[in-house]
């Protein structure tokens, strides 16, 4: 199995601002998805502790904060790298996923390579069943709406 996707977007701005909303706005643009959960309770809200070593969080109604991963490079603007991980992943167990922001023309191509999955057994749950192929359909999926939404927060 190929063990990542690949998903880029083109947005109207600057790599600094698309940087900043992907960072700082995140809990403004994201959107959970049903297969792709952080925790199996209601959503909550996404953050990032700016800087290498920061976390990457996810806020719940009660209050409780689930740290889904750690910043591994914090490049502003160009470039940002995190652990990942969903509360059924044991301990042990982090997909990455590196954040590209390139200037073209006018815009920024927003990239984002999302890798590890491999390392998720065929029986675990986060996979839902699906056959490694299917399952990394879904997820580039996912990150292409998440990347258009994010773009349309920047309009």
């Amino acid at each position: 199995m190929t063990s990542k996707v690949y998903v880029a977007l083109r947005v109207k701005a600057t790599p600094e601002r698309a940087f900043q909303v992907f960072t700082a706005d995140i809990g403004a643009w994201w959107r959970p998805n049903a297969l792709f959960q952080t925790t199996p309770r209601a959503p909550g809200v996404l953050a990032f502790e700016p800087g290498e070593g920061g976390r990457l969080t996810e806020t719940l109604a009660n209050g409780k904060v689930f740290e889904i991963g750690r910043i591994l490079a914090w490049e502003p603007p160009a470039r940002l790298v995190f652990s990942w991980r969903q509360a059924t992943f044991p301990a042990d167990l982090l997909t990455e996923v590196e954040v590209r922001f390139e200037a073209v023309g006018e815009e920024t191509r927003v990239s984002v390579e999302h890798r590890g999955f491999d390392q998720v057994p065929a029986d675990h749950v986060a996979r839902h069943g699906f056959p490694d192929q299917l399952l990394l359909m879904r997820l580039a999926e996912w990150w292409r709406d998440l990347l258009t939404g994010m773009g349309s927060g920047l309009a």
